[in-house]
């Protein structure tokens, strides 16, 4: 059954946060519902559609509204249990208030934490928040239950009286785990793919036992795993092979009517997604619809009309927008024309002289503010405007992503760098970019870019790669389509090992290289130097006496070992050139400090090899794409020449056929030779380096090797220098 929805935007509140908007229940089967939605001026929006109005007119009917106060990150419903989920819980700060349905406050809480809840979870008389690292469990506003997370919390479920013999709690934690709690103490993690944003519990059909998770992560993976007595059992995943954004919100809704709840997904990027599951209960996409700016919030439901389901979505600037099953357009049968009802036709009269009222309006105000900026008295006040903004390792391309996004539309954004990167396109970006030149040696300056956007634009995507070992600050100036003209300053670090993303493990048969650090440093000093080299490090420091992270470079899948603790510290790696980054930026830390570190190391002569083997297929690759490249002009002048193709080896003839797409790829790895020369330049210099040796004179003679590039050859040249 094909699934075809369509568009209504109902209305729009301030900017929202994830997870901030709920259905309540509905009075009856596939009668309309009310919506609950809250943003970040503290201001909760509570709205149904008037009956018997069509929805194209979007003539909704509020419910209440409260006062504007402190901006609430999380919606909730919650009631006593077993009885309809009616009651409103919003947070804000530490802060926990309750609403009734026709806006009454009933409660308000106050957690007494030292930062904002993060997440909340309400069931029954528990309460269950979260902060960056700590979990929280009320029962009737009393303290319960505690617990300290090894990584930041990004989402709470608790699965009702499973197994384990009571209400089970589950933390989604940056370090890509999923945390089952019993009490205040750990049962077990669940290791997932990627780190996970969302979490949602998998009710497919009434009555089933909830042991279920549905999990969408940052880089755009879903998942369902379920939760046993010891041990998770996963069912399946999702890879993100569209490259889409990453997941904030899930729900299940039967949007179909056949008894079984579809999968509802919102992200980022705009898009939403329905997925079923087919007879091998693998998930399959069955609708997308692309939005402009990010998903915050997604429901099923009846919102418009009396036995129309639709997908209810809120996004990130604050527009409460439904996919509706309801047809927008009444078919005419043949011979007929369309006619709208003498209702319809006054209601659409009447928008259009409101409409005009409000343009009229707009102009006088316009005009009211050019003469009091005139006049030498006026003060003109800066307009502020909120900015959600993304930094993201992506490990498919080893590039980060930089996702702007602003309550208004963009008019430019210039993007600044003290350390050199490439920027890579974006096939989603219609920004026209320019390029300033800078001068690298006095001011520091690698990079100087301004994008232009197009009108209406609220969201920008950016792509950029750095080169480990180099390490700085990247700035966007963003400035909006507001008078007066202001401007805000995003900054982002590019970390030393910035390519290395968290793993769960390393494997063991690797030829690894070995550093160790020793001295009269604390645990807290080299925790915060590994948090200066490495990417999705927790910046507060573990608990416990010591600690064990793993990577990966996504580029090249060398591996890192870090384990440390007070005075002492070892990192291990198949990469030497990994190692000696790591030497040469915690030595520097560590003399800003004053403190003296005893630094040895263990070179394993298989490693460079086994680097050099890891980089020959992207070599070869590269070169072989530069090859075909360099010969489509003079194939495409024997074309023309001769008339056709035929006389042409079947080699040459599909370089011509795939011209385009080979064009389109080259274009889009502007440096890749170039960087994998230096990495091969580095691990050269790095292999020596640990010897006691400079090979930099020799330098040239690689580059040689590497123009003529054989496999064999190079590692020959690596063993007699």
């Amino acid at each position: 059954m094909e699934i075809n929805l369509n568009r209504v935007d109902y209305l729009q509140v301030g900017v929202t946060s994830q997870k901030t908007m709920r259905l309540l229940p509905a009075s009856g089967r596939r009668a309309t519902q009310k919506v609950a939605v809250a943003d970040q001026d503290g201001v909760i929006t509570c709205f149904g559609m008037k009956k018997g109005e069509p929805v194209m007119l979007l003539v909704f009917q509020p419910v209440f509204k409260s006062l504007p106060g402190p901006k609430i990150s999380r919606l909730e419903l919650g009631g006593a249990l077993g009885t309809p989920k009616e009651k409103i819980f919003v947070a804000a700060g530490s802060e926990v208030r309750g609403f009734t349905k026709k806006g009454k406050q009933f409660l308000t809480f106050e957690a007494n934490l030292a930062e904002s809840i993060k997440a909340m979870y309400v069931s029954g008389a528990d309460l269950f928040v979260c902060a960056s690292y700590i979990y929280n469990h009320y029962c009737d506003c009393k303290d319960q239950d505690y617990y300290l997370s090894g990584d930041k919390i990004c989402d709470i479920v608790c699965l009702p009286m499973t197994k384990l013999g009571q209400t089970t709690p589950v933390l989604a934690c940056q370090d890509r785990v999923l945390r089952v709690l019993q009490g205040s103490e750990l049962v077990y993690d669940i290791e997932v793919p990627g780190p996970p944003a969302v979490l949602e519990i998998n009710n497919a059909k009434e009555g089933e036992i909830e042991d279920e998770l549905l999990y969408g992560t940052t880089d755009g993976k879903l998942g369902l795993v379920q939760v046993t007595d010891t041990s998770p059992v996963y069912k399946w995943e999702v890879t993100n092979q569209k490259k889409r954004g990453g997941i904030l919100c899930i729900d299940r809704f039967d949007i179909t009517g056949d008894g079984v709840k579809e999968i509802l997904v919102g992200r980022d990027d705009g898009t939403v997604e329905i997925y079923s599951l087919d007879s091998t209960n693998e998930p399959v996409i069955r609708f997308e619809h692309v939005l402009s700016e990010s998903v915050t919030s997604i429901q099923g439901g009846c919102v418009g009309k009396d036995a129309f389901d639709e997908v209810l979505t809120a996004t990130y600037t604050g527009w409460v927008t439904g996919l509706t099953s309801e047809p927008q357009q009444k078919e005419a049968g043949p011979g007929e024309e369309m006619k709208m009802s003498p209702e319809t036709q006054n209601k659409i009269v009447a928008l259009r002289t409101e409409l005009e009222q409000l343009q009229v309006k707009v102009l006088q105000e316009r005009e009211k503010y050019q003469q009091s900026a005139q006049s030498s008295t006026a003060i003109s006040s800066v307009p502020v405007f909120s900015v959600n903004d993304k930094f993201t390792l992506c490990r498919d391309d080893a590039s980060y992503s930089l996702t702007l996004e602003v309550q208004t539309a963009i008019d430019n954004v210039l993007l600044q760098s003290d350390v050199p990167i490439d920027l890579l396109d974006v096939d989603k970006n219609s920004a026209v970019v320019s390029f300033s030149g800078c001068d690298s040696e006095p001011n520091g300056n690698f990079l100087l870019a301004t994008y232009r956007c197009q009108a209406n634009t609220t969201r920008l995507e950016l792509k950029v790669r750095s080169i480990e070992g180099q390490y700085g600050i990247l700035q966007a100036y963003i400035t909006p389509r507001l008078q007066p003209k202001t401007c805000q300053v995003r900054q982002h670090q590019i970390k030393p090992l910035s390519l290395h993303q968290r793993t769960h493990a390393s494997e063991e048969h690797r030829p690894m290289n070995t550093l160790t650090l020793t001295g009269q440093f604390s645990f807290a000093e080299i925790h915060s130097w590994v948090v200066f080299c490495l990417p999705e490090v927790p910046e507060k420091t573990p608990a416990g006496d010591d600690v064990t992270f793993y990577f990966q470079n996504t580029f090249l899948d060398t591996q890192l070992q870090c384990t440390y603790s007070k005075g002492e510290g070892i990192f291990k790696s198949d990469n030497i050139s990994t190692i000696s980054i790591l030497k040469d930026v915690l030595s520097k830390e560590a003399t800003k400090r004053k403190i003296n570190l005893n630094i040895s190391y263990d070179v394993n002569e298989e490693s460079v090899n086994h680097t050099l083997k890891l980089i020959h297929p992207k070599l070869e690759y590269q070169l072989i794409l530069a090859k075909k490249v360099q010969l489509i002009d003079a194939l495409k002048e024997l074309q023309v020449h001769e008339g056709n193709v035929d006389f042409l080896i079947p080699e040459y003839r599909s370089i011509l056929e795939e011209a385009d797409h080979l064009l389109e790829e080259y274009k889009k790895q502007p440096a890749h030779l170039e960087r994998l020369y230096g990495m091969i330049t580095d691990l050269f210099i790095d292999k020596f380096k640990f010897k006691g040796t400079n090979v930099k004179t020799k330098v040239p003679l690689l580059l040689e090797v590497l123009d003529n590039y054989d496999s064999d050859s190079l590692i020959a040249f690596f063993d007699s220098a």
